[in-house]
């Protein structure tokens, strides 16, 4: 039987479920976070947890070597270390794309939209005719505007800061502050944290913001307009529909839903299926 791989990898976790030729999935797995660029061996680990948890839910005792593959792993926009890691796995057939490129297949199949993808990270493509344009998606540190990793890392700014006395306090802030017993923890913390790290905080913030911190609001309001300079850029030619996917990207879809409120469309299928359907070669 020949089996078909999808693996969605992102800075948070990575999913991965394996089909038969007519799209019935027959097993799923799930591993931690698949951010090549962040950490290239943790990620080849965890593709290979959540494919191998996949394998033994088939109970077919299938391995690696019966597998096509499909990847779509945050980091694989950067070319070299998409080649890297192609070379890594243990697949029959793999290959590697963007987390966006599997987002675009799953959430509009072949119509044409955009799709803003946020999660741990963020990213935007714009499908014409079958032809993507991205934009964004080149990790945290210079790029994923909008994305957990940099609201989170906005937010202990802003407590590093207020602590200073460069901006006004909060409620938000000065707890921050507090549980890192001073801002020598902030740092201490933020100098080895990963985006996942940063991601963690975007729950605690939106709860602020809806009680009314400043500090979250502003820090919401700042992304909200990356966000929308973003899809605004790639509506530049027409207005088309657009999704928002991740658990980020659903927390801004009901920010965002006065102002683009007759574009707003629910996905087709998820990041998942899309990786599957270009495994099967549907897609």
């Amino acid at each position: 039987m020949e089996l078909f791989l999808g693996v969605d990898g992102g800075g948070t976790n990575c999913r991965a479920a394996i089909a038969d030729q007519g799209g019935m999935v027959l097993g799923l797995g799930e591993a931690g976070s698949a951010n090549i660029m962040t950490d290239p061996e943790v990620s080849r680990r965890n593709i290979l947890a959540a494919a191998e948890a996949a394998l033994r839910a088939t109970g077919l005792g299938a391995g690696f070597g019966d597998l096509a593959a499909v990847l779509g792993l945050a980091g694989a926009n950067v070319a070299a270390a998409a080649r890297r890691m192609e070379r890594d796995l243990p697949f029959a057939r793999v290959r590697l794309e963007s987390d966006v490129t599997i987002a675009v297949k799953g959430a509009l199949g072949a119509e044409d939209g955009i799709v803003a993808v946020l999660g741990t990270g963020s990213i935007f493509a714009a499908q014409r005719e079958g032809m993507v344009r991205k934009v964004g998606g080149w990790g945290f540190r210079l790029s994923d505007l909008g994305g957990g990793a940099r609201l989170g890392q906005a937010i202990l700014e802003a407590a590093l800061l207020a602590h200073d006395g460069l901006r006004p306090r909060s409620g938000l802030l000065d707890a921050l502050v507090v549980e890192a017993k001073g801002p020598e923890g902030l740092v201490t913390f933020a100098h080895g944290a990963t985006p996942r790290d940063f991601a963690a905080l975007v729950p605690r913030i939106f709860a602020a913001a809806a009680l009314g911190d400043a500090a979250a609001i502003d820090v919401i309001a700042k992304a909200r307009g990356d966000i929308v300079a973003a899809i605004d850029l790639l509506s530049a030619e027409e207005p088309l529909p657009i999704c928002f996917v991740g658990g980020v990207g659903r927390l801004f879809e009901e920010q965002l839903a006065r102002r683009y409120s007759e574009r707003i469309r629910a996905p087709k299928g998820s990041a998942l299926d899309g990786a599957l359907a270009m495994a099967r070669g549907v897609a």
